[in-house]
């Protein structure tokens, strides 16, 4: 490593800035994948604590790091900076297409860790973080984690539309908590009743300070 060569990995992951997202919607504010990354993140560290101390005594419970958790989902959409967000009822429109946007999101990964060095092992643990292969149990456990955080997420963000009078995502609200509803999940049921309603508050009362 002490040649002085560039690589333009991390440059990539800057751009996904750019990259916007509900791009079918009019929006009243504009949500990119890297600031949504952060929201999903945030959440999936959260998600994993909570389902870490409701598991913590039952035998045989998958108790896995939320760090690791965390940064899987940090990662989860990277390679939309070279697939760009394809609007959801396309992407699973049918099971032919879902296969090839798979397919396509495996290219993706490959082509971006090539912007890595081979030195200590960069390109295959990036690898690892951008195309999980969720072969394990802690891993399938990992993948319901972040996508839980992942459909949290977009309903946080339907409600800050609602609330700013955006009646355009009234409809994705809806069918998105039915899916986060159905996964029956106890650590995403607690998020979603002790913690999301406070994002529709104004900054007095998030505080305290709406008396």
């Amino acid at each position: 490593m002490d040649k002085k060569e560039e690589y333009g990995f991390f440059a990539m992951l800057d751009r996904m800035q750019y990259i916007e997202r509900w791009a079918l919607m009019r929006n009243s504010r504009t949500e990119n994948i890297k600031e949504h990354s952060f929201d999903v993140a945030v959440i999936a560290h959260a998600l994993t604590l909570l389902h870490n101390d409701l598991e913590k005594d039952k035998e045989g419970a998958i108790l896995p790091d939320p760090y690791k958790v965390q940064a899987y989902a940090l990662y989860h959409d990277c390679t939309e900076i070279l697939t760009g967000d394809l609007p959801t009822p396309i992407k699973y429109r049918n099971k032919e297409i879902t296969k090839a946007y798979k397919e396509v999101e495996s290219e993706a990964a490959a082509s971006l860790v090539e912007l890595l060095p081979d030195e200590a092992g960069m390109r295959e643990k990036y690898l690892d973080l951008l195309a999980p292969d969720n072969s394990t149990e802690e891993e399938k456990l990992i993948h319901r984690l972040v996508k839980a955080a992942d459909k949290i997420a977009a309903y946080i963000k339907c409600l800050r539309e609602e609330s700013s009078g955006n009646a355009e995502f009234s409809a994705a609200k809806k069918a998105t908590g039915k899916i986060i509803r159905d996964m029956n999940m106890p650590e995403v049921t607690y998020f979603m009743d002790h913690f999301v309603p406070s994002y529709g508050y104004t900054l007095d009362k998030i505080t305290g300070r709406d008396d």
